[in-house]
C-alpha cells in the first residue's frame, strides 16, 4: 500500500472524528457583531485546543483589534505543518465565522447541535465553512498517520470576519502581517458545486450602494405639494438596473450569469401610514460588474442618472458605498489551478474547469496582492439556508484532494 493509499484509508475510517469536530465547531456560534454576535474567539480557542490534542502544536494567532466584541479581539489562527520543502507552500484558508441561523421554525433540528443523518451532518456552519476547516485539518492529520511529510510546507489558515467583509480577517492579515509569498499555492474551500468540477479563478467587481433620497413629505391627497422620495428612488432603481442592457453590455463566458448585474435589493421603511407622501427614502443596490468595467466608471454613470432623477422629481439624492472590492484574476494556467485540477481528477474523476463568479470571497483580496488563489470545494450549496448540511463523503473526498495536493512534488 502506498503512502497516499494509507492516508486515503485513514480518512475513510475517520468519519466519526470528523463528525465530532463538526459538532464541536457548531456548538460555539461565531457571529460578527454586525449580526448581533460576539465574534469568533470562543470558537477559535476550541479549535486550537482540539488541534493540540491531535498533535498539531505549531499554531500562531493574529488578532485584529475590535472593541465591539468581548476581549476586544478577532482571532485569525494559523497552523503550520512542516514539509520537505519551504518553497511552493500550500495554503488552505477557511473562515471561522458563520451567519446566524435565521428563522428557527424553518429548522428541523437545533442549528447548534450537529445531527448525523443518512450520511449528512446538519447544523449551522457545517458546510460554510466548517467542511473546509475539517477537510483541510484531516488531510494534514492523515499524512501524519501515514508517516510521511507533505512535499511542501502546509499552512492551514482559519480567518475571522469573512461573512461581513473580512476587515478583521484577510484584509487585516494582508495589511499588518507579511505571511504570504509569490510562489505560494492558495486554496480557499469556500465555494463550489455538487460535482466539484469548478475552480473559481476570477470574481466580478463588487459594489454595494446605500441610496438616500430626500424629498418633501405631504398628505397623500395633495401629492403635488410635496416631492415623493419613494417615487424618485423607484425611478432611479429602474434606470440603474437598465444600465445592464444599455451601457454595461459586455458578455464573458467565464462567468454565470455572463453579464454585469445591477440589482436593487434591500428597502428601508419610510412612512408608517398609507396616506402620507414620503419625504425620505433609503434602499440598496447590489452590483456585480465584469472585471473589464472599473467600479468608478459605473459610479460615474449612476451619478449621471441620479442627477437626471433629481431634476425630474425635485429631490436630492446621494449614495454611500456599503462595500466595494475589485479583483484581478488568477491565470487559468497557474500552477495552483493545474495541480488542483489534477488532484480533483484523481479523487473525483471529473475534469475541473476554471470559472468566474459574482464576487464576494476572500480570494479577491489575495489576487489583488499578486497572489495566485483559487476557490474550490465539492459542495451541496446549502450555505446560509435552514437545515444547512454537509455530506460526509464530500468532507472525506475534499480531504483526499488536499492530500494529493500536499504530496505533489
Amino acid at each position: 500500500m502506498t503512502v497516499k493509499e494509507k492516508a486515503f484509508k485513514w480518512l475513510e475510517e475517520s468519519t466519526h472524528a470528523m463528525v465530532e469536530l463538526e459538532t464541536l465547531l457548531s456548538s460555539v456560534p461565531a457571529f460578527a457583531p454586525e449580526s448581533g454576535g460576539q465574534g469568533e474567539m470562543r470558537k477559535a480557542e476550541a479549535l486550537i485546543g482540539w488541534l493540540g490534542s491531535k498533535g498539531i502544536h505549531e499554531i500562531e494567532r493574529f488578532d485584529s483589534p475590535d472593541p465591539r466584541v468581548p476581549g476586544g479581539r478577532r482571532p485569525n489562527v494559523l497552523a503550520t505543518i512542516q514539509g520537505v520543502s519551504e518553497s511552493g507552500r500550500i495554503w488552505i484558508m477557511s473562515h471561522l465565522d458563520v451567519v446566524p441561523e435565521g428563522d428557527r421554525s424553518m429548522w428541523e433540528t437545533d442549528p447548534f447541535k450537529v445531527v448525523l443523518k443518512e450520511g449528512r451532518v446538519y447544523g449551522r456552519g457545517v458546510e460554510d465553512n466548517q467542511q473546509g476547516i475539517v477537510s483541510s485539518i484531516f488531510a494534514a492529520l492523515s499524512l501524519s498517520a501515514a508517516g510521511v511529510l507533505p512535499a511542501h510546507t502546509v499552512k492551514l489558515l482559519f480567518v475571522a470576519d469573512e461573512e461581513v467583509g473580512s476587515v478583521h480577517g484577510i484584509q487585516y492579515l494582508l495589511k499588518e502581517h507579511d505571511l504570504f509569498r509569490k510562489d505560494d499555492l492558495i486554496v480557499v474551500p469556500d465555494g463550489g458545486n455538487a460535482k466539484g468540477d469548478e475552480i473559481e479563478v476570477a470574481e466580478k467587481n463588487l459594489c454595494w450602494l446605500k441610496v438616500i433620497t430626500k424629498g418633501k413629505q405631504c398628505h397623500g391627497s395633495t401629492p403635488d405639494e410635496g416631492a415623493n422620495a419613494f417615487l424618485a428612488a423607484s425611478d432611479f432603481a429602474l434606470r440603474a438596473h437598465a444600465l445592464e442592457s444599455s451601457i454595461f453590455t459586455a458578455r464573458d463566458a467565464l462567468f454565470q450569469p455572463d453579464r454585469s448585474t445591477i440589482s436593487p435589493t434591500k428597502k428601508e421603511p419610510n412612512v408608517p401610514n398609507v396616506n402620507t407622501i414620503p419625504g425620505d427614502d433609503v434602499f440598496y443596490i447590489d452590483m456585480r460588474i465584469l472585471p473589464q468595467y472599473p467600479i468608478d466608471r459605473v459610479l460615474d454613470e449612476l451619478s449621471r442618472v441620479m442627477r437626471a432623477v433629481e431634476a425630474e422629481h425635485g429631490v436630492k439624492m446621494s449614495y454611500e458605498i456599503a462595500q466595494r472590492n475589485e479583483s484581478s484574476p488568477t491565470a487559468p494556467g497557474a500552477p495552483v489551478v493545474r495541480k488542483l485540477a489534477s488532484a480533483v481528477k484523481e479523487v473525483y474523476g471529473v475534469d475541473a474547469k476554471p470559472i468566474g463568479i459574482g464576487g464576494g470571497t476572500v480570494g479577491a483580496y489575495l489576487r489583488n496582492e499578486g497572489l495566485d488563489c483559487v476557490v474550490w470545494a465539492r459542495l451541496e450549496e446549502t450555505a446560509h439556508k435552514p437545515n444547512e448540511s454537509a455530506i460526509l463523503d464530500n468532507i472525506v473526498g475534499d480531504a483526499k484532494v488536499f492530500v494529493s495536493l500536499m504530496l505533489e512534488e
